[in-house]
């Protein structure tokens, strides 16, 4: 099942792409794998997964080790993303897990990320999360702080900021997922014509199974797609 799941992925991701007259291998695909047990996560290495997105720090733990040691017995190396909200007290794990931490909504968790980084000198690679809809439970920058964000957490000399992240409302339509993934869009450009980095924002972090094949017509770089891989996942 996971193998041919990942097939259909990566067939959309393909179409998507080259209908938006883009090149499908600027495209990355994270596995989300929230409740999800390990022989389907070795099963989605075995079928050619490399990033892999956990929501949870305590859940992340658990898997790190045997996750890693199965990739590596298969010649292979994971590719781990913080993409759930993420406390300050566990920027020490994150720091230590991740590879690129998607959910970065407040300057206090720049600091403390920034802070942990430095004591195992790493530049943690990290993305700023962008609260596009008005949904009082989602997290995030309001756009129109973006920009100040930015400005400061670039400052830490243990941070490195590659982009911009951000979760569309559940709609029973993906098109009703457009404008926020549009919004964003719109916000990196503007980041970028400001040059506030000398190595500009490449990343976009947007779209999920219901609604990834929208976000990359309108300019997602990575999506994060759990169900459409492993199925419903486990409570």
């Amino acid at each position: 099942m996971v193998a041919r799941n990942l097939e259909f992925c990566r067939n959309a991701i393909e179409r998507a792409a080259v209908g938006a007259g883009r090149d499908p291998f600027g495209i990355t695909l994270v596995g989300v794998t929230k409740g999800i047990e390990l022989p389907l996560i070795f099963e989605a290495i075995d079928s050619g997964l490399k990033h892999i997105g956990e929501n949870r720090i305590q859940e992340a733990l658990l898997k790190f080790e045997p996750v890693n040691a199965y990739a590596k017995s298969k010649g292979r190396r994971i590719i781990w993303h913080m993409i759930g909200h993420l406390q300050t007290n566990k920027a020490k794990d994150a720091v230590r897990l991740f590879e690129l931490i998607h959910s970065v909504d407040s300057l206090r968790l720049a600091q403390e990320i920034d802070r942990e980084a430095k004591k195992v000198s790493k530049v943690q690679d990290i993305l700023l999360e962008v609260k596009t809809s008005p949904e009082t439970t989602k997290f995030g920058f309001p756009p129109d702080e973006a920009l100040y964000a930015a400005r400061e957490i670039l400052s830490f000399r243990n941070i490195n900021v590659k982009g911009l992240m951000t979760i569309a409302p559940a709609v029973s339509d993906p098109e009703q997922a457009r404008p926020y993934f549009s919004r964003l869009k719109s916000l990196l450009d503007e980041l970028n014509r400001l040059r506030i980095s000398d190595f500009g924002f490449r990343i976009l972090s947007m779209g999920m199974t219901g609604d990834f094949e929208i976000a990359i017509q309108e300019g997602a770089t990575m999506v994060r797609v759990g169900r459409g891989i492993f199925g419903e996942r486990n409570k």
